[in-house]
């Protein structure tokens, strides 16, 4: 029997619950899949996602597997183009007969997966992918990460607690970003906080110079970007001409080597992102601890905020593979990763709503 969701989530408040099959064939490898750029515009990302990932499950394995079986963790790079993920998914079920499906990267991957007619097909579910849960409604899509909402509500309480009431927006235009510039825009009125002006993040580079010259000019002491990396990027390095100083943020879905790589080490400085896990390099929590001796264990490279989701959302799914059978059903149960809960009751698509944020120090790196 392929082990996957039998059912899904019903806990998240769309009517679904998150119930596993039993493993059963003791021996049998648990087949773990993913399509994932790990040589594309979001490379780095998915490299550092698939080394957490790979790292928690080497440490399962270590220690006899999942009732005494292995897990099989298959991964194929589809580069960051969308045609590619659905086609690697598709072989990923038929070729390769994967029990689990982890998720891409980026909202077009997703989507492209989704319709995928294998996956369609399939009684799978898509899970973690690193994209914003409004890319797809599919209930079968599910989002380990808090949501984007979530995000950009902290980082407007975060400097809302600072004093700060004059807000710039730098939105660059797409279904999904229209939708958090309203959401942001119908927050700030609710908090009192005055839009100071927006600035469209343009493709050419001229016009992307006078909107972010009309912006520095428009009193804000926040500029949030709602963007994808290349340009956010490209917005920050405009807007640092004019302004050194004002605070600019954005999400965790920000690539922040391929911002750092564009816009430059100095455009950075007063730079904040949301982020969806705590601080890698710390070991305050159990998890954070965990984290950090499997990396030095397992692994040769730094840890970073990618890894350590990684880590945690592969630990959630083998918390889930093995429900204890005399508990609560896993769908209404929160399950503690050690120092941080995912699988809230309170409804919604998204597993985890853990929120913090990390500020650019100068010189490069980030301080928690």
């Amino acid at each position: 029997m392929s082990i996957r969701f039998s059912t899904l989530l019903a806990g998240l408040g769309l009517g679904l619950a998150l119930a596993m099959c039993p493993l059963a064939h003791a021996g049998k490898a648990v087949i773990v899949a993913q399509s994932i750029d790990l040589s594309g515009p979001n490379g780095s990302i998915g490299r550092d996602y698939v080394a957490g990932i790979t790292t928690y499950f080497d440490s399962v394995n270590q220690k006899g597997g999942i009732n005494g079986r292995k897990v099989q963790y298959l991964v194929r790079d589809d580069h960051g183009v969308a045609a590619e993920a659905a086609a690697n998914v598709t072989a990923l079920i038929k070729d390769d007969h994967a029990d689990y499906l982890l998720g891409a990267i980026g909202n077009d991957a997703t989507r492209a997966i989704a319709a995928a007619p294998a996956f369609a097909q399939s009684h799978h579910v898509l899970f973690a992918p690193l994209a914003d849960s409004s890319a797809s409604s599919d209930a079968r899509i599910v989002f380990w990460r808090p949501s984007i909402e979530s995000e950009l509500l902290f980082l407007l309480s975060y400097f809302e607690k600072l004093g700060v009431k004059q807000v710039g927006i730098a939105l660059q235009a797409s279904p999904q970003n229209n939708r958090a510039f309203q959401f942001l825009s119908a927050e700030m009125h609710k908090r009192r906080m005055t839009l100071s002006g927006v600035a469209n993040i343009v493709p050419n580079k001229k016009g992307l110079q006078q909107e972010a010259l009309r912006l520095s000019q428009a009193g804000a002491k926040l500029v949030i970007s709602i963007g994808d990396t290349i340009g956010s990027a490209q917005f920050l390095r405009a807007f640092r001409a004019y302004d050194a100083a004002t605070f600019v943020a954005g999400t965790s879905l920000i690539n922040l080597t391929t911002l750092s790589e564009i816009a430059g080490a100095r455009a950075t400085e007063f730079t904040v992102f949301s982020q969806v896990v705590p601080n890698p390099s710390s070991t305050v929590s159990a998890l954070q601890s965990e984290h950090v001796e499997m990396m030095k264990r397992f692994r040769d490279e730094p840890v970073s905020s990618v890894t350590l989701e990684g880590f945690a959302v592969a630990k959630t799914l083998v918390r889930m593979m093995k429900p204890d059978p005399l508990a609560v059903p896993a769908s209404r149960t929160p399950i503690d990763l050690g120092g941080m809960t995912v699988v809230s009751a309170q409804g919604g698509q998204n597993l985890s709503r853990y929120v913090d944020i990390a500020l650019f120090k100068r010189g490069g790196g980030l301080m928690f």
